[in-house]
């Protein structure tokens, strides 16, 4: 798995809405900011060309200031076992420009939250919710982690439940 971060996800107001909200559930946090970052399973290694395209594709969105990476890193990725809406448009149009090695492209969006003293894993848990949809989202702690989205399952055996027999 590769991984290449992108432009900042929000705007500087929307950063600012954000932050009033999470300060109202958690007065501590003291800043946030919100950056793209995609996440590319290949079968191969990508030569420079390959890569360059592939670097110039993911790069789209505005071009302000990026935020402070400092502080807690709360990634929201869509679900593990499901494939986006923006990964499938994203994975065809990598593919229309000839990069066959790239066989998914999923994107997160990697939120940067500080606070005055150390979060911890509850607080953190709490600011995941308010950051993420959990219905079709998950929220990690590490980028590595992401490697869960190109896992392919073998599908469980059909079993079946007799319920006449109770």
């Amino acid at each position: 798995m590769m991984i290449l971060t992108g432009a900042p996800a929000l705007s500087v107001f929307r950063c600012k809405k954000l932050l009033n909200k999470l300060q109202a559930v958690e007065p501590l946090v003291s800043s946030i900011s919100a950056q793209y970052m995609h996440f590319i399973d290949v079968s191969s290694e990508l030569d420079e060309t390959a890569l360059a395209t592939l670097s110039a594709l993911l790069t789209y969105g505005p071009k302000h200031q990026q935020g402070d990476t400092q502080g807690a890193l709360l990634l929201v990725v869509p679900r593990p076992g499901t494939i986006s809406p923006w990964s499938s448009k994203a994975t065809d149009i990598v593919h229309n420009c000839g990069l066959s090695e790239v066989q998914r492209v999923e994107r997160g969006i990697a939120y940067h939250v500080q606070a005055a003293t150390a979060l911890d894993r509850a607080q953190l848990s709490t600011l995941g919710e308010l950051l993420s949809d959990r219905m079709v989202e998950a929220v990690l702690t590490n980028p590595v982690e992401a490697e869960v989205l190109f896992a392919h399952d073998q599908p469980a055996p059909l079993q079946y439940v007799d319920i006449l027999a109770g």
